[in-house]
């Protein structure tokens, strides 16, 4: 029995030891996360460092949030024909999403390079949205401070929450 408590109060020990180095390392690890902010990306093609800079603004203004996980419309950038082109599908796709409406509690998500094209789309596409058919829906519109006023305008009928971070 003696034997039996030693073994116990052992691996207990052990147990306790082990979490306490696996908390420290957590938190060294949540702290570097931190430290290694995206920084704003100057070229407006590099689809994978917008979406990491978009990302990290994301997972800091998902509160409120109880979906899973948020619903992000990256809007292209450019006056050639595959910009136009990006925009007019991400257009159609989110006059569909807002023509049949969003469960309460998730977010949707607008960004892009250029702020005043976002911006456009988010009006063109929020004109279709029943008024209230977006209560307890969060609404996160990043751009420029110029582009605000209008996208909160647009929103505002559908009854979703909005936030706006600047780039």
């Amino acid at each position: 029995m003696r034997k039996f408590v030693l073994a116990a109060s052992v691996a207990l020990t052990a147990a306790l030891a082990l979490s306490a180095c696996n908390k420290s390392e957590d938190t060294d690890q949540a702290a570097t996360q931190q430290e290694a902010a995206v920084a704003k990306p100057t070229n407006a093609t590099d689809t994978k460092a917008w979406s990491q800079y978009f990302g990290q603004i994301v997972r800091k203004n998902m509160q409120g949030m109880t979906a899973d996980r948020p619903f992000p419309y990256f809007v292209p950038a450019g006056d050639d024909q595959a910009g136009q082109d990006g925009r007019a599908r991400q257009l159609e796709n989110v006059q569909g999403t807002v023509a049949r409406g969003v469960t309460p509690g998730n977010m949707l998500v607008f960004g892009g390079p250029e702020s005043a094209k976002t911006a456009d789309l988010m009006v063109e596409a929020f004109k279709g949205a029943n008024p209230g058919s977006f209560k307890n829906v969060i609404v996160l519109f990043i751009g420029d401070q110029a582009d605000q006023q209008r996208v909160a305008d647009a929103v505002g009928p559908s009854g979703a929450t909005f936030r706006f971070v600047a780039m």
